[in-house]
């Protein structure tokens, strides 16, 4: 077992390209997954605890102010200033529209701390963005949803976002209890074995994350690739964009993992309050949103080694 996971934790990034591919041309096994998304997404979230442990992810004190500040910039002010932009340009109402002002509103993806292993940056401090973009999204959504009343009542968003809190909290305390518990010293080949443990599990769920696109792509398949450009545009842009304005800023140092969360949203937390009318068009883009965050292990590791390197 040792060794498989040693290998899953060598070839990580074949590993995701596996889990994509399986996703599209597996499509039976995908929508066999789906159901079970919600625990493979907690398994997941329980897996990556136990491989950085708590005191990787526990902050200083001081984290709060700039987490909070970037936290708001992220969820709020980002989508607000897009919106702003696409009702000047009169294309508010369109599908894109929502999907780009939604996706930049909603929380970092649960994944995120896996793509920060994956990359080398700091995984401890990619789980407080997680927790913490994730616990104060009930707020920071209420302008979007003030100006996008097409999103349903807020109630239905913000218990969706509260639920999703506990589940993130629920997991995590697992993991750092088990790592705690199973590996409080834990040796190179245990880290390793750890490593490979959660690129399997970050590899597995995305199998169900694709279910919707194989069935599209023979729909339509011109459809599939417009929404599919549009992701690598939003996911690829807000990274290049955040990178590119702490890379000299006093949040150098975390610039990483905001940048990360800046790109690799968790929109799938906006589905239980969408009207059935625009749910659809939606979950292409979904499926088609999980290619550019899966692919960013492999596509953008030379522009944060370029953004982050000492000048």
């Amino acid at each position: 077992m040792h060794h498989i996971l040693w290998a899953a934790s060598r070839h990580a990034r074949l590993c995701l390209i596996i889990g994509l591919m399986a996703g599209l041309l597996l499509p039976s096994l995908a929508a066999t997954l789906v159901p079970w998304l919600p625990l493979m997404v907690a398994g997941l979230l329980t897996t990556t605890a136990l491989r950085i442990g708590h005191r990787a992810a526990m902050g200083a004190v001081g984290d709060l102010r700039w987490g909070l500040a970037a936290v708001a910039t992220l969820q709020m002010v980002v989508p607000l200033i897009l919106l702003g932009l696409l009702t000047l340009a009169g294309l508010q109402k369109t599908p894109a529209a929502l999907a780009i002002v939604l996706t930049a509103s909603a929380p970092a993806i649960t994944g995120c701390v896996n793509l920060a292993l994956m990359m080398r940056l700091d995984a401890g401090r990619m789980m407080q963005m997680l927790v913490l973009g994730t616990a104060v999204f009930p707020l920071t959504i209420l302008p979007v949803l003030y100006l996008l009343p097409q999103l349903g009542p807020a109630s239905q968003v913000i218990m969706s976002a509260l639920r999703l809190l506990s589940v993130i909290l629920f997991a995590a305390a697992v993991g750092f209890l088990l790592r705690r518990w199973l590996f409080p010293k834990p040796t190179e080949g245990q880290i390793r074995a750890l490593d490979g443990l959660s690129v399997l599990a970050f590899s597995f769920v995305v199998v169900g994350l694709m279910a919707a696109l194989n069935p599209a792509l023979r729909a339509d398949p011109i459809l599939v690739v417009r929404w599919a450009l549009l992701a690598f545009a939003i996911g690829y842009l807000m990274q290049l964009g955040a990178l590119l304005a702490l890379r000299r800023s006093p949040l150098r140092d975390v610039a990483g993992p905001l940048a990360l969360a800046a790109g690799n949203r968790n929109i799938a937390i906006f589905l239980v309050a969408l009207p059935p009318d625009i749910l659809t068009p939606l979950m292409i883009f979904i499926g088609c949103w999980q290619l550019p965050m899966y692919l960013t292990p492999m596509l953008l590791p030379r522009l944060y080694r370029w953004a982050l390197a000492n000048d």
